[in-house]
């Protein structure tokens, strides 16, 4: 099939491409390089430079190849951010988000996996969380997820869209050629990797006041590689007439920080410095997801299972780039 994967320039975007790929299908990245990096896409994949709230880009995009599918992960995505700008958020998340199935339609493309987040959930309702556990977003990251699922609820209702929503849970690991490299990170694993080899100052510690078995709080973690491997069997269960859904992705096992931070050490054979900081804004004490529906019915299954398995590709590919991607 030809995918068109926007934001698949990204961390979990181009790792998506590479498993497209993998599988031979036929991937267009449409990304604005605002996050994402040129040298993470792969060599076979088809690069169009732009925005999805840009039609001329959009338009590229669509007509370099008759599109069968799309892959929407292209979005912004960090809560404290999202806390602080909840208009950007809006923008980009949902009025952007819109445009893209306008165009589709206008295409005559049906089908999206889209890139959705565990932050849709009630962080107070029972864990493991399920598909049918309470949706109430604790930021306004989560709340622009469920309003684009929303969306696409409204929009299947009326035939002009089948899609499978992915619920993402704390996704980290690497593949052999491609991992996690973000202007101004944020995301727990990576800095804990740099400051163990001394590439950045002690890594702050949000909250450890949290309701958790060590006052830190709890995530559950999957290997970027199995997300990307759902992404390719849900474009294909959508082609062969599958329902309309949303799917939990993640690990069903919950580890607090101090856990993460005593794997890295293990990991890496190196002490991580840490520093003691106020619970940020937004952030729910625990997410630990039941991916059960997935495994049913998509046939996936999690190959990279533990956090240290996690961990070491992750630091294998931190050491192999040292400074992450060129471009």
């Amino acid at each position: 099939m030809n995918v068109l994967v926007t934001g698949g320039a990204g961390y979990i975007g181009s790792v998506v491409v590479e498993e497209l790929v993998r599988a031979r299908h036929s991937a267009i990245v449409l990304d604005d390089l605002s996050s994402g990096h040129r040298d993470a896409v792969p060599p076979l994949a088809y690069l169009v430079k732009g925005s999805i709230g840009d039609p001329e880009s959009l338009g590229q995009a669509f007509q370099a190849k008759s599109i069968d599918c799309v892959i929407h992960l292209a979005a912004k995505s960090g809560v404290a951010e999202s806390m602080a700008r909840p208009d950007l958020y809006e923008q980009v998340n949902v009025t952007q988000g819109t445009f893209l199935l306008d165009t589709m339609r206008a295409h005559g493309v049906t089908d999206l996996v889209f890139s959705s987040s565990a932050a849709v959930y009630d962080p107070s309702a029972p864990m493991p969380l399920t598909e049918s556990s309470p949706l109430r977003p604790s930021n306004p990251y989560g709340e622009t997820k469920l309003r684009f699922e929303r969306i696409l609820e409204e929009r299947a209702a009326t035939g002009g869209i089948r899609y499978v929503a992915l619920r993402y849970f704390n996704v980290a690991g690497a593949s052999i050629d491609r991992g996690e490299d973000h202007r101004g990170e944020t995301h727990l694993i990576p800095l804990l990797l740099d400051a163990a080899r001394g590439a950045r100052e002690p890594v702050p510690i949000y909250g450890s006041d949290y309701p958790t078995r060590d006052g830190t709080a709890i995530r559950d973690y999957i290997h970027v590689v199995d997300v990307a491997e759902a992404h390719v069997r849900a474009i294909r269960y959508l082609a062969d007439g599958g329902e309309n859904r949303a799917l939990n992705l993640g690990a069903g096992q919950g580890v607090s920080v101090r856990e993460v931070i005593a794997a890295v050490e293990t990991v890496t054979g190196r002490r991580v410095p840490t520093v003691p900081a106020p619970r940020r804004q937004g952030d729910p004490p625990a997410l630990i997801a039941s991916s059960d529906a997935a495994r049913r019915v998509l046939g996936w299954s999690p190959q990279f299972e533990g956090l240290n398995v996690i961990l070491e590709t992750a630091w294998g590919w931190r050491v192999r780039h040292p400074e992450g991607y060129k471009e």
